[in-house]
């Protein structure tokens, strides 16, 4: 039925561990395994993004970096190829799994709330809260706010969403993201990830894609919509490759995951690691870097 999960964990400088691999190579396994079983493309993605918000090892959910003031405000989002539903949620606090938030968002009738209206729905449904920083993590933050050229090479070597794209037995897709954005930013930034056609998008037509990246190059082209835009007259690699090109001429850089409506994947991106993964009936495979698709 070529169902196909793909799922990233960010782009940057710094080369994922073989934890950060093997934690990828599970949340593959986990949203495909409700493929297998049945759900539809969208289930799929909030399980395998759920996963790697509760590892903590990467910036998202229980693992989302702290902002200049000390708080950690989560964003994420989903969208569903089917019928172009959307959720997103923006600055959410004390909440571990903000891709289960921007669920529940889906079933309203807006597409994006901020915290003040995400976290009441969020506790209301039951989600897990978010523990405490440590104190390790408060000195840390501390450290770097005492550093401005610190913060400035942070900012540019390390992008740090976690994303996934599914396509169902229906030949449906989805894509989500969720973040918890970049080291030591100013509260009230926002990134691409919560914003659908920047961060993600999602077209049963045409594909599905999640983006990780400088935010701010990334909303500007409207990145996500803009390659599934392109697929429906370019071959699905040459639209990513355009698109990423386009980011750095702008002085940007970005990676994206690309599930095409016939179960093809590209896998692509300007900075040196990305990783990522994908699965099919074939097996798992999973990477620390890659510029090609599969």
């Amino acid at each position: 039925m070529n169902m196909l999960l793909a799922v990233h964990c960010g782009a940057g400088d710094r080369k994922p561990t073989k934890k950060h691999l093997k934690t990828l190579g599970r949340a593959l396994e986990i949203g495909y395994k409700k493929l297998i079983e049945g759900a539809k493309a969208l289930d799929a993605v909030v399980a395998a993004i759920a996963v790697l918000e509760d590892s903590g090892i990467f910036n998202a959910g229980a693992g989302g970096i702290l902002q200049m003031d000390g708080a950690r405000r989560l964003d994420a989002s989903l969208m569903d190829g089917s019928d172009l539903n959307a959720g997103s949620v923006i600055g959410l606090e004390g909440i571990r799994n903000p891709i289960k938030a921007a669920r529940l968002v889906m079933d309203l009738p807006h597409v994006m709330l901020t915290n003040l209206g995400a976290h009441k729905i969020a506790l209301a449904h039951h989600l897990e809260p978010l523990e405490t920083p440590s104190g390790k993590i408060m000195a840390k933050l501390e450290k770097i706010r005492r550093t401005d050229t610190e913060t400035g090479e942070l900012y540019k070597r390390y992008f740090s969403t976690v994303g996934a794209v599914a396509r169902d037995s229906e030949r449906n897709v989805a894509a989500g993201a969720s973040t918890g954005g970049v080291v030591a930013m100013l509260p009230g930034r926002v990134g691409d990830t919560p914003i659908i056609g920047a961060g993600v998008y999602a077209d049963t037509r045409f594909g599905a894609i999640s983006c990780t990246g400088t935010g701010e190059h990334i909303i500007r082209m409207s990145l996500a919509k803009e390659i599934c835009m392109n697929i429906r007259n370019m071959p699905p690699r040459a639209a990513a490759r355009l698109s990423l090109k386009n980011i750095v001429s702008i002085g940007g850089n970005a990676g994206i995951i690309l599930l095409t409506e016939d179960g093809g994947a590209v896998i692509m991106h300007t900075t040196p690691y990305m990783a990522s993964g994908y699965v099919t009936k074939r097996g798992c495979f999973v990477w620390e870097g890659m510029h090609s698709d599969k």
